[in-house]
């Protein structure tokens, strides 16, 4: 087939999906398509990139970023202080139902204060602020978990045949090149083969999710519908992340899939606090084995990595050899930027890299101690509202549970704290609704039901007033039929 042939089926085949979609709701707030947007762009390339192509990667490019990005970024944000606006946000009752994350937040901007670049560094949290901003319109919706399954599928609809799309009649977009092996692998809609396997982690995880939730109403005609489309696109999920050869995105999608059905199970209903302690536990020994018992390269190799980690732990030892400030850090996002970027790309010996491949590293070279001791607190404290929402036998909380336990170990071999796609769900699933967001809800069904009420009525004194008229036109009234 031609790929022009491709590309124009692609459109009219996402057109209609999106069109004909059994799981659309249109009491759904137009809005959740700013946050559909952002999250694009996250998990893709940036409006840059698609207009002008990849690039290469260079010290200036990362200092002062691109003006049609930095636009984008700002219109979007702003529509979002907008909307928020609108519904009259909470944003008192955010911070304080979640003080960990607030003191994550402020830490991040208080470090832009000491970094050797305090302009790009505050430039980059406002950006980054952005992810936190896109999750409060999906969750500040009447309906939230309505607004999350939206907003994920939606995202999953464009990202996965696109990415298949690119791959197979546009290799010249999608296929790159190993700089030191000359190894070719795909990156489908992304940038490299670990951002497009961080894609189809996502994807997988949600549609998994939908699926086991959605399981009990498997008979109804409608859930049925939307159970065929949840499997087609986790199986075409799972065909994109084989050809992405992620290992760490593999192993996470299955450790969260686990979680969900553990989550979901009878043994949950039976025992919840042995699971709610058990997938803790899980990351615990696993840090245990890694770092007390030095078996990193076993455990590597048991997923079909070689004993570095694919170099990633000569990163790790460079970059602690260079001897940053240990309690405070260099400031936020401020480590890959000026000398210290050169030094890494001329003495490292590892290419041009632009990350720890680690998330707690990466918080530690940026923040220190400090930051790291931050991140630790706001992960346990997202946990214990994670496992307080499950007594309420919430699915988003669900959701929560398994995106939590993925994304700590994602961050073993990958840096995704403080933005990002996979960063925006883990949100999606830890941040606790503010209180006014709550009243909404509550005021939605309660104007649902006086709706009702009022309709019920009304409708009864119809339904008799035409019988009424139905039985006199035949000369045949109420009592008189009674006598008779």
């Amino acid at each position: 087939m031609p790929p022009s042939i491709a590309l124009i089926l692609w459109f009219v085949s996402l057109a209609a999906l999106l069109y004909f979609d059994p799981a659309n709701d249109a009491r759904l707030s137009p809005a959740s398509w700013v946050t559909v947007v952002w999250l694009f762009i996250a998990g893709t390339r940036l409006p840059s990139q698609w207009v002008g192509g990849a690039g290469s990667m260079s010290a200036a490019a990362l200092e002062d970023g691109n003006p049609l990005d930095r636009g984008i970024f700002i219109l979007l944000i702003l529509l979002c202080v907008v909307i928020l606006i609108s519904r009259s946000f909470n944003w008192n009752g955010f911070f304080t139902s979640n003080l960990a994350l607030t003191a994550f937040l402020v830490l991040a901007l208080v470090s832009a204060f000491w970094s050797d670049f305090p302009l790009i560094a505050i430039k980059r949290w406002i950006r980054d602020f952005g992810t936190y901003l896109i999750v409060l319109v999906v969750l500040s919706d009447p309906r939230p978990l309505e607004a999350v399954r939206a907003v994920l599928r939606r995202l999953s609809y464009l990202l996965i045949p696109l990415s298949i799309l690119l791959d197979k009649y546009y290799p010249e977009v999608s296929k790159q090149y190993d700089p030191w092996t000359g190894i070719g692998y795909y990156a489908g809609a992304s940038t490299s083969k670990n951002m497009l396997g961080l894609m189809c982690l996502v994807s997988g995880l949600f549609f998994f999710w939908d699926i086991v939730t959605r399981w009990r109403d498997r008979k109804q005609r409608r859930a049925k519908r939307i159970l065929l489309i949840d499997t087609a696109f986790f199986g075409m999920t799972v065909w994109l992340l084989h050809t992405a050869e992620s290992t760490t995105s593999y192993v996470c999608l299955g450790i969260g899939c686990i979680v969900l059905l553990l989550a979901n199970g009878k043994i949950y209903r039976r025992h919840p606090r042995l699971v709610q302690i058990l997938i803790p536990s899980l990351f615990c020994a696993y840090l245990i084995l890694d770092f007390g018992l030095g078996m990193n390269g076993s455990l590597a190799q048991a997923v079909g990595k070689n004993a570095t980690l694919s170099d990633r732990t000569k990163i790790w030892a460079f970059l602690l050899s260079m001897h940053t400030n240990p309690v405070i850090g260099t400031g936020y996002q401020s480590f890959w930027l000026g000398w210290r970027l050169d030094w890494v790309w001329t003495r490292s010996g590892l290419g041009h890299l632009n990350e720890a491949h680690n998330g707690y590293l990466e918080v530690y070279l940026e923040e220190g101690l400090v930051g790291v001791t931050v991140l630790a607190v706001f992960l346990a404290a997202s946990y214990y509202g994670i496992c307080k929402r499950l007594k309420r036998s919430s699915s988003l909380a669900v959701l929560g549970m398994a995106v939590w336990i993925a994304f700590l170990f994602y961050n073993m071999s990958e840096a995704a704290f403080e933005s990002g796609l996979f960063y925006a769900m883990f949100l999606l699933g830890v941040v606790t609704l503010p209180q006014r967001s709550g009243k909404r809800v509550k005021e939605a069904a309660a104007f649902d039901t006086a709706k009702a009420e009022t309709l019920v009525p009304t409708l009864a004194a119809k339904t008799a007033s035409a019988r009424t008229t139905k039985w006199l036109a035949r000369g045949n009234p109420p009592e008189i039929r009674n006598r008779s």
